[in-house]
């Protein structure tokens, strides 16, 4: 049940409304009754002071002393159970006569600059009821006019009444109405407790039957004789214990029935999780095997392809006929495409088996990206195509981390977009983002091109291994696909990501960000910029990029541009891409990229 049970709860809603009621009325009762007896006690003070102040008019005129005295002590021993004190006091306050005397008449008498009042004043406080009556005298002169004939006082009287009487009744009163609220709270809890034995009894054996079932012994019924509401309820409980009952008898059964085909079930897994643990470690030994013969083969076959592209360099420094340089140039050139697929091979199985490790050495950030540009330049200039980085002059250039697999990163990138632009431009920008942490460095890298572009469709089998946009592809410009994925794969282990936006014949551009521990210390030389600050340099490029990357560059080493072409050659680049970028620091204005 609740916080409260049903015993509690009837005897609270049976004695609680008796009680307050019962305490409303005797507090009513005894408050009047103290009021009326107090008002009976003025009534009678009244009755006596005033026919003792009109009696004493005639002495206190005369100044009679003794005859006041008798007045006031006949007055107080006739009315002893109620007057404690009589005083008289003339018109200046001053104290006439007592009829008992005690040291503090201060209370009797009134107070300073308060006349004498004309009619009988009552004052109650705690030492009792005061009343104050005034002595008037009717004497008049002959020569006074009609207004001043009337009632003068002489003085006052002063009575202290005591209540002891009347709190005496009031508390034999008080007394009764507490014995009457109690007999009422007394035949309430009778009442209750009669209610109790009629309805909480066969609710606690209900309960009792309520909770047996409840532990699983459904045979349990709820016996005895009960009227109305009481007798529907034990009707209700044992309908629902002879429910359960048949209910768990048909269950038992079922889940038996499914027990038996659980155990059949469980024993065919079983077999089933043993078979796929054998054929797990199958897997595992294939794919161990795999890695060992993919790097043994790798190693294996590199040996004699830098040979022959060795021996191939050699002979080409002989004499020879124009047939065969060309043969050993196309020799060579088979060889070299031949080492990349087994170099990419290679870090494709290192990478998948997780053993390809990052190092963490210091370098130098503009010097590891300018080898790569200085590696891929003449396969770019032998097409034709404008190879441009521009690296921003925010950009911290003493780094941590791994300078080999960045330039590999790079490498791919670059390499592809040469690969895959038969005419324009190749541009590389490094530019600063804000990083998490001071002590490093959050880099975003982009490589544009305006080769072949990639649609939307073609772009999700992009980054799959051994998979390219167009099956065409590998037939006219050569590879394996891999080196999209080797990519990939090397920026989530460096804890980037790599982002793509293209548009179909009109170039594409990769973007992937890095965050890189910062060096203590610079590790390469400063450059003698003292003789180059404030020269002047004229400077003429056709190409945009390239001009904003150069101009960018000699600002930074405190060269003053003195004038740039704006028009010349229009770059192949889509409106939609790189030449509306602004030069922002914080790479502001790029296009929207999908993230792969």
């Amino acid at each position: 049940m609740t916080k409260y049970g049903l015993r509690a709860r009837i005897l609270a809603y049976t004695i609680i409304p008796t009680l307050i009621i019962g305490i409303l009325l005797a507090g009513y009762f005894s408050v009047s009754r103290y009021q009326q007896l107090e008002e009976s006690l003025i009534r009678q003070g009244v009755n006596v002071i005033e026919p003792l102040a009109l009696a004493s008019e005639l002495a206190l005129t005369s100044r009679n002393r003794e005859a006041l005295n008798r007045l006031l002590s006949n007055i107080h021993r006739n009315n002893s159970p109620l007057v404690k004190s009589i005083a008289l006091f003339d018109v200046e306050g001053r104290l006439l006569v007592t009829s008992n005397y005690h040291r503090d008449f201060d209370t009797m008498r009134l107070p300073e600059n308060m006349p004498i009042p004309r009619i009988t004043l009552v004052e109650t406080g705690t030492d009792g009821i005061i009343l104050r009556s005034p002595v008037v005298t009717d004497g008049t002169h002959m020569d006074s006019a009609w207004e001043e004939v009337s009632a003068t006082p002489i003085g006052y009287i002063a009575m202290q009444l005591t209540n002891d009487s009347a709190m005496l009744i009031h508390y034999q009163d008080s007394f009764f109405a507490g014995l009457i609220v109690l007999l009422g709270v007394s035949l309430s809890a009778l009442f209750g407790i009669r209610l109790i034995k009629g309805v909480s009894q066969p609710i606690t054996d209900m309960v009792s039957a309520v909770y047996k079932i409840r532990e699983g012994r459904l045979d349990t019924r709820v016996n005895g004789e009960f009227t109305g509401e009481m007798e529907m309820l034990k009707n209700g409980i044992n309908a629902m214990a002879k429910s359960l009952s048949e209910y768990h008898d048909e269950m038992q059964q079922n889940i038996d029935q499914a027990t038996s085909d659980l155990r059949e079930t469980l024993e065919q897994i079983e077999i089933q999780n043993i078979e796929l643990d054998m054929a797990k470690k199958r897997a595992q030994e294939a794919a161990r095997v795999k890695t060992e013969f993919l790097a043994n083969m790798s190693h294996e076959l590199r040996t004699p392809l830098n040979g022959v592209i060795g021996f191939a360099r050699q002979l080409q420094k002989t004499r020879l006929t124009s047939n065969q340089l060309d043969y050993l140039k196309t020799i060579e050139k088979s060889a070299q495409n031949l080492l990349g697929i087994i170099n990419d091979i290679l870090d494709f199985s290192k990478l998948e088996a997780g053993k390809l490790k990052m190092e963490q050495i210091p370098f130098s950030l503009r010097d590891t990206l300018q080898e790569v540009m200085t590696l891929l330049a003449p396969s770019a200039h032998d097409k034709g195509l404008e190879l441009s980085l521009r690296v921003d002059a925010a950009v911290h250039d003493s780094m941590i981390g791994d300078p080999l697999r960045l330039q590999q990163v790079l490498t791919n990138l670059v390499g592809n977009a040469i690969k895959f632009t038969e005419q324009g431009n190749v541009d590389v920008r490094v530019d600063a983002r804000p990083a998490a942490q001071p002590d490093k460095t959050a880099l975003r890298i982009h490589v544009q091109d305006t080769g072949i572009g990639i649609s939307d469709s073609q772009r999700r089998q992009l980054f799959q291994a051994f998979n390219q946009a167009d099956s065409s592809i590998s037939r006219r410009y050569g590879g394996t696909g891999l080196g999209l994925v080797i990519t990939q794969k090397l920026v989530h282990q460096m804890a980037g990501d790599i982002e793509l936006y293209s548009e179909l014949g009109s170039g594409s551009v990769f973007s992937f960000t890095l965050e890189l521990n910062r060096a203590s210390l610079p590790l390469a030389e400063p450059l003698p910029l003292n003789e180059l600050h404030d020269k002047t340099v004229l400077y003429l490029e056709e190409d945009n990029f390239s001009r904003r990357a150069t101009t960018a560059l000699l600002r930074e080493w405190g060269v003053q541009v003195l004038h740039e072409l704006s028009g010349g050659r229009r770059r192949l680049c889509p409106a939609g891409l790189w030449p509306q970028y602004p030069a922002q620091r914080d790479g502001a204005g790029y296009p929207p990229t999908k993230r792969t």
